[in-house]
Parts: structure tokens; sequence; C-alpha cells
């Protein structure tokens, strides 16, 4: 006989459940649907939990941009109101109207949606605030529908999952506007790391949810009700629930299937939203044209830029450049990529322009400090030419309490700050040579060999450096970095005359990081907390103390 310990029990259920839950793209994994009925029949008839079951948790400063630019655009005139409460609307070339043109899942008379639908209704400041957030996404989000040949009531699904909030976050850990968990995103090659959230990414996570939607749309033969309810609790449970129909001999559409409780609210929810944008009249509401021309572009930047400086080169308040690039975590984009940012679509030309003529040293603003034992807020803001509220604001710190080991946010250097105090990224690539320029700017005609001989540098090397294939094809307008023409900081230790950071890169030691900086090991481990046997990491940020200068910044 064999005994079934409580650990063994444990870890066999906890096995099924993964299983079961295979895909969800947001489905809670501790609480039990038993604990999602009593919480929501709880509540009066009509009340809509969305808003309490997906909270905001994101960077702080996406947090605080979201929240500025609700507040912005919440005493502006309103998108969606109360039919006849002031006037009526011209018709326009209406991004409504292309999607209603779309819709192709049909609509059906069940209560389940009048249900939802009247929770709607009777909030139009909810539609008001979601698709003012929304009108930033959304004719991205049609045109990817549309290439696909997908319906279009797909392309409101993201007002139920996060009212188009990029920092909606549930009690799942779903993140983003299509609200994937971890592992969903990671099955659909959405990176997550320190420097960036992919689930968060305007156009990576859009790309991820239709490719996602697609292949539950094939799983079930096309019945787009079940592919969003597989969306919303993993295809294992939808595919499970139609075998146990059937061999009870009951139907096996979605109305009639034994689902999570979250689910079975969940698909009317899209539809009761698609019948309201399809007439928003019939329902004693007015939807104010949004334009139907794409609301953003993207401008290859060609490296780690700084946030703020990224705001400045467009000229736009850096509120808005976080709502359009919310998948990074720190005021600095990730130095492995991606590349690139979103703007305005009328800011374009401005900030290719102003990014091709960026000096290198100019990028990047922002330095990170680890805390070290005897360390204090104010001896770090003296360090770095800031203040001490500067430092706990940038950090959300409210008393001076600091760990070793913490990272804080150190801001950009003051306007004033003269560049050779600055805060300087290092890099070990080639000894700088007098060249024209580190950058190139695609012009019609060029090739990678003819770039390369104009710049006396190896194809292959050039192409690796951008992350091309030596047989790319270049678009007019593109930046090229050109490998060992600049450098972020000098390359020779005696003319660093500031606070150094380097980002170590493929094949580094700390002996040759140590050797070419002419510093000793001993010390470059003790600078950044590393011991003999620590395994460094490309894209990892070590600090350089020069003179006897205590300096930090990671």
């Amino acid at each position: 006989m064999v005994r079934c310990t409580p650990a063994a029990l444990l870890a066999a259920l906890t096995a099924a459940f993964a299983f079961l839950t295979a895909g969800c793209s947001h489905m809670a994994t501790t609480p039990s649907d038993d604990d999602e009925l009593v919480a929501e029949d709880a509540l009066p008839p009509g009340t809509k939990v969305d808003e309490a079951d997906i909270g905001t948790e994101g960077p702080a400063q996406v947090e605080d941009a979201i929240e500025t630019l609700d507040a912005q655009t919440g005493g502006s005139r309103p998108l969606v109101r109360e039919l006849g409460a002031d006037g009526a609307e011209a018709p326009a070339d209406d991004l409504f109207e292309r999607i209603r043109n779309g819709f192709a899942i049909g609509d059906l008379d069940r209560d389940e949606i009048e249900r939802e639908q009247q929770w709607y209704v009777k909030h139009p400041a909810y539609l008001d605030r979601t698709f003012k957030r929304g009108e930033r996404y959304l004719y991205y989000i049609v045109s990817q529908l549309e290439e696909r040949k997908m319906p279009l009531e797909l392309a409101l699904l993201p007002v139920v999952e996060s009212a188009f909030n990029p920092v909606a976050l549930s009690r799942a850990r779903a993140s983003g506007l299509w609200q994937f968990i971890p592992s969903t995103g990671r099955r659909y090659g959405l990176k997550q790391n320190w420097y960036y959230d992919g689930r968060r990414d305007v156009i990576a996570a859009t790309t991820a949810a239709l490719d996602y939607l697609q292949f539950l749309a094939n799983e079930f033969d096309g019945d787009w009700l079940l592919a969003v309810a597989a969306y919303n609790c993993g295809e294992m449970n939808v595919a499970r629930a139609i075998d146990r129909n059937r061999a009870a001999g009951k139907p096996t559409d979605f109305f009639s299937l034994k689902l999570p409780r979250e689910t079975r609210a969940y698909v009317p929810k899209l539809m009761a939203m698609a019948r309201i944008v399809a007439d928003p009249a019939q329902h004693g509401l007015a939807f104010a044209p949004i334009p139907n021309e794409p609301y953003f572009a993207k401008v290859d930047v060609a490296g780690q830029i700084d946030l703020q400086v990224a705001a400045e080169l467009a000229e736009l308040s850096k509120e808005e450049l976080l709502a359009l690039n919310p998948a990074f975590n720190h005021w600095v984009t990730d130095p492995d990529g991606p590349h690139h940012l979103l703007v305005p679509a009328d800011r374009e030309a401005r900030m290719v322009e102003a990014i091709a003529a960026l000096p290198v040293e100019k990028r990047v603003r922002v330095v990170y400090h680890r805390v070290r034992s005897g360390d204090t807020l104010g001896g770090i803001a003296n360090r770095y030419g800031v203040s001490v509220a500067a430092l706990k604001q940038a950090n959300r710190i409210r008393g001076t309490v600091i760990h070793p080991g913490q990272d804080l946010l150190v801001t950009a250097a003051p306007r004033g700050m003269d560049s050779g105090s600055a805060i300087r990224v290092a890099n070990i690539d080639d000894e700088p040579k007098a060249r024209r320029s580190s950058r190139h700017v695609v012009r019609r005609g060029d090739t990678l060999w003819s770039i390369a001989r104009t710049h006396s540098v190896n194809m292959d090397r050039l192409a690796t450096t951008n992350g091309l294939q030596t047989d790319s094809t270049l678009s007019v307008g593109q930046v090229l970095n050109i490998p060992g023409t600049a450098t972020l900081a000098s390359t020779n230790p005696s003319s660093v005359d500031g606070p150094t950071t380097y980002v170590v890169r493929r094949g580094d030691t700390l002996s040759r990081i140590a050797r070419k900086f002419r510093v000793n090991v001993a010390d470059l481990l003790g600078w950044n907390s590393l011991r003999s046997t620590s395994v460094i990491k490309p894209g990892q940020r070590l600090v350089m103390y020069r003179e006897d200068r205590r300096r930090a910044g990671i």
C-alpha cells in the first residue's frame, strides 16, 4: 500500500492545477473558484468587480504618468457621455466606425450580456476614462487585427482586461493592456528583466496577445467565444469542460459550459462592450469620434537612452512618453534592447532628427547607486550633486532608512552641472580613434558594405553591432551605430575625471576590466560588493573609483 503524505498530496494537487491552467493569460492561481463565487455573490446586483480585481502596480513613474494624464483628460470634452448631454456629434472619419464595420462575432440575446451591458451604460465616466486612455493604442490594435483578418470585437478586449491601463495588475500578477501572467508572457516571447517588462510593451504585447488568440481560435475550430474564454482561463480548462459536456450529451457552446465564474462573466463583458460600441445611441450614450489615423510612430533610437532625455528630444511631456513606452521599469531603456521608442506621430520627424544629432555621451543621464554599509541619503546625495528630497522622491522613500544592497535611482544631473562631473558610462571596445561620427543615418542607396567602407570598419562587425544580418535590408532614415568610433566615456583611464560606470559585455572578465582601467581586481570586487567567485553578465553595470575618491553608480 502506498501512503500519501500531506506534502505529496499538496504537490500533486499543485501540479494538476498548473496543468489545468496552462496558457492562462491572467487566471488567478491562489483563490479558488469557490472564493470567487462568494466574493461576487456578496455584491449587490449589477455591481462590477473589474476595477477591484485589477489594480495598478508598475514602475512608479509610469503609474504617476497614467494618473496625471487621466487627471488632465478628465476635465476635457468627454469621449463617452450620456446621449443629449451636450448635443449630437457631426460625422467624421471615425475609428469607432471602422471597428463597427469589422465586427464578425455576432450578438446573442442572453441575460448575462444584458447584465454587463447595464453596468457599462450606468457608468459613462468609466467608459470615458477607459477610451481616453485607449485612444493612444486603439488604431494600432485595430490595424493589427485587420492584417490578420481577425474580428474587430477583439480590439475591445483591453477594455475588459485592463481598462486600457498599461500598468494594470491582476491578483494573479497579470500585467499590461493584455494582462499576461509572467509564464504565458515568456511562452509568447515577452522578455521580462530588471530593465524591461514586455508584457507592458504596447507593440510586443499586442503581437503576443493576437498570436495567442489566433492559436486558441484554431484550437476551438474558429469559435471565437471559446477562444476568448480560453484566453481568460486557459485552453485546458475549456477543453475539459467541452469533453465533460460531450460525454453527458450536452451542447458544447460557451454558454452551455461549466467554467470558472470569472470566465463566465468575462465573455459577456466583451460582448456587452461590442453591443454598446455598435450602437451607442440605442443605449443612451454618445461616443465622440476617435481620429482614424496612427496615434504613434516607432522611432529607432540606436541604443540605450535616458527616457527623460528622449522626452526632451521629442519636445514631449515625460508622462506622454511613458504612457506610450510603459514597458521600461526605470528611467533608462534596456541596454540589450528593444532599441526603439514610440512617440506621437506628429513628433516622429523631430525625434529622428534629434536622435541622429545627439552626442553619445549625452544619451544617459541616470545612474543607480547600490547602497553599502555606512551609506546615508545625505552622503549619497552629496556624492552625486542632487538633493536629498530629489533622491527620496525618485525612490519613493518616506523616511531616511536605506539598506545595504538596495539600488537607488539617482535622477538626472542638475541642468547646470558640468559634463566633466556627470556620471559616465564606460565602454572598453576598441581604443577611440578620430573618426567623423559614431552613428550613420542611412540614405537612399546605402548598403551595409558601403557604410562599412565609408567608416573603415568591418561589415560583419557593423552588422553585429546593430543586431543585423549582413544581407539585411536598410531603411532610409535608419540610424546605425558605427563600432569603435566613439564611446559613452573615455576608455583611456587617465582621462576619466568623474564617476564612471562600465556596462559588462559578452566575453568580459573582472581581470580584463580591472586591467583596462588600471585598477586592482580586489578594489573592483569591493566597490561592487562582489566575490572572487562572482559571475558577471552582459548588461551588468560595474562602478570604477579613481584617485581614491569614493564614487558609485550601478
